[in-house]
């Protein structure tokens, strides 16, 4: 009987490149200033920061990984829910009236610094979509 093999995890030192890639063309769909772009990134020091963004590669943290698979995720969510890739993008910077937001957007939200904040934001999207 043939053993089933599982695909290979890949190393997360293999991931830095196509998150930062992925995560700068995040930030120009959602025309996210530099300040916004570090602190949704964890606030990594400004030269980090231009380093990762001029190379668009780097060895990333878990930390960082992590909040760039979030935003991914709100990324996704977002283009699932809306129809238009535009109302989509905007939806992050909009009021938004449900308590979670009391009135701010998810952008303000999730820019408080805290990965808690991004994951929350991802769990309602989730909820929306009836995940």
């Amino acid at each position: 009987m043939a053993a089933h093999l599982l695909p290979e995890t890949i190393p997360a030192a293999d991931l830095g490149g196509p998150a930062l890639r992925a995560f700068f063309k995040l930030a120009d769909h959602w025309n996210l200033r530099i300040s916004d772009q570090r602190k949704l990134l964890g606030d990594p020091p400004e030269s980090t920061f231009y380093k990762w963004k001029r190379q668009q590669a780097g060895s990333l943290g878990r930390d960082v990984l992590e909040r760039i698979s979030y935003l991914l995720g709100i990324y996704k969510d977002l283009q699932i829910l809306f129809n238009d890739p535009k109302q989509a993008d905007a939806w992050v910077h909009k009021a938004n009236q449900a308590s979670l937001f009391s009135g701010q957007s998810a952008m303000q939200r999730m820019l408080s610094g805290n990965v808690a904040d991004l994951y929350v934001v991802r769990q309602y999207l989730d909820a929306q979509r009836g995940w």
